[in-house]
């Protein structure tokens, strides 16, 4: 599901720093990155908004975005495709040989041009920096950007199921369901686009289990790790500011 406002978030993060680009002649304006994996259910989305929050606070002048499921309506706008095609985009499981019929019949394009238009405005958001990019490889897309920190949360499968039950006011039995199903779809695109598995440790710069950790000590965790990684990034205020806090 698509949230208005935070893709009106992500469209106003893009305007903002073209503008900036514009007004610096085209200069390499490029600042951290944050990626995650994560599993169905532990957490990403409070995390992510956590760790905004923080960065947030230590300064004005910095707008941190979260690039989630509003990511596919940015691929869409970026490359003037019909916004119909995001239902395709995400189911997974969507058959390959009618992609390419559509794509070679229709016009319509098929999944390997939606998802190599992905990876570019993965790519160009990276390079931006100052954003979160949740799922569809962005760790993978931008491991060779030094920019980039990779993170990956899992959890219990309890907590896992009441943090589901919790966040979509689902039954038990719909939570169990849905967070197979995520769970399996991202573990098949990761496989049929990349041919990496989802679950590999050497892809990410740490993994963080959410039932062992708090979402707010996780979302510090994360800052701290950005901070220390990528501290030309920050001003020596922000940097003691952070140490204050934590």
């Amino acid at each position: 599901m698509i949230v208005k406002g935070a893709f009106e978030k992500a469209k106003s993060y893009i305007e903002s720093h073209s503008g900036k680009a514009k007004e610096e002649g085209n200069k390499n304006i490029s600042g951290p990155c944050i990626t995650i994996s994560r599993e169905a259910g532990a957490g990403a989305e409070v995390v992510s908004q956590l760790i905004v929050d923080t960065f947030s606070e230590l300064s004005m002048e910095k707008s941190w975005t979260i690039f989630d499921s509003n990511l596919i309506e940015k691929v869409l706008q970026d490359h003037n495709l019909p916004m119909r095609l995001s239902k395709i985009m995400e189911e997974r499981k969507y058959s390959a040989v009618r992609s390419i019929m559509n794509e070679m019949i229709g016009g319509q394009p098929g999944l390997w041009t939606l998802f190599h238009k992905t990876t570019e405005t993965i790519l160009q958001l990276a390079h931006i920096g100052f954003c979160i990019i949740v799922e569809r490889g962005g760790n993978i897309v931008t491991a060779q950007m030094d920019n980039c920190l990779h993170v990956r949360l899992i959890a219990s499968e309890e907590d896992k199921i009441k943090h589901v039950m919790e966040i979509y006011n689902f039954s038990r039995k719909d939570a169990v369901d849905y967070i197979k199903k995520e769970d399996e779809n991202r573990k098949e695109y990761i496989q049929a686009y990349f041919h990496k598995n989802i679950e590999d440790p050497q892809l990410y710069h740490f993994i963080i289990n959410t039932s062992e950790m708090t979402y707010a000590k996780t979302a510090d965790l994360i800052c701290d790790a950005v901070m220390k990684k990528f501290p030309e990034f920050f001003s020596r205020e922000e940097l003691n500011t952070f140490s204050r806090i934590l």
